[in-house]
């Protein structure tokens, strides 16, 4: 769920644009209360702190779920394979304003936000990756849901975020959860087990 090369700039809180050195993620204590902003490339450590962040699953007209392998250069997880986009909501930002900025910085793709379903709004997970980089996520997960089928979905992927791209079912995603799980990151197989073998009970 690291993010090392998010673009673009966005509001401060005190409303001006800030610099994407300084982009800034929210700070929550253990009851998800926020208690301030940290720069969001120095949070992530071995000690990071409790922060807020975004996880979103892309269907396409038909309920297949886009996958994405994190590119082989992320700090944390290179490699692996995970849900559509994550991201960390700048402070003051909306979360479905987060994901439709972060989809459209890491995919190219436009996703509205009024399309969006927060199926899991209490996701909470705590993971350590191999090298030794800590996440520690208030990470509320959305479905986006898109018009069209994937044959005609165009995307266009920042290499530095996204190594490579896939449209699988759910119930075959569901299945490699339950049998290969090493190849995911540890927030998409918990979100995927929670949100179930049925993704259609969390659709509108």
């Amino acid at each position: 769920m690291t993010s090392q090369s998010e673009s673009g700039a966005g509001p401060a809180s005190d409303g001006e644009a800030i610099d994407d050195q300084d982009d800034l993620v929210v700070l929550l204590d253990r009851d998800g209360h926020q208690i301030g902003t940290a720069p969001r490339l120095a949070v992530h450590t071995r000690s990071t702190p409790r922060h807020l962040a975004f996880s979103c699953h892309i269907l396409d007209v038909g309920g297949r779920v886009l996958i994405t392998r994190r590119a082989l250069g992320k700090v944390s997880w290179p490699g692996v394979w995970t849900n559509s986009c994550c991201g960390h909501p700048r402070p003051g930002e909306r979360i479905p304003d987060a994901i439709e900025r972060r989809v459209r910085e890491e995919l190219g793709l436009d996703v509205n936000p009024s399309t969006m379903v927060c199926a899991i709004p209490d996701f909470s997970y705590r993971a350590t990756d191999a090298s030794g980089i800590v996440e520690d996520e208030l990470c509320p997960v959305y479905l986006a849901l898109l018009d069209d089928p994937e044959e005609i979905v165009e995307l266009y992927p920042d290499p530095e975020e996204v190594e490579e791209v896939a449209w699988v079912g759910w119930k075959d995603l569901y299945r490699t959860v339950q049998t290969m799980s090493p190849l995911l990151s540890p927030w998409s197989v918990l979100q995927v087990r929670q949100l179930g073998e049925d993704i259609s009970a969390h659709l509108p």
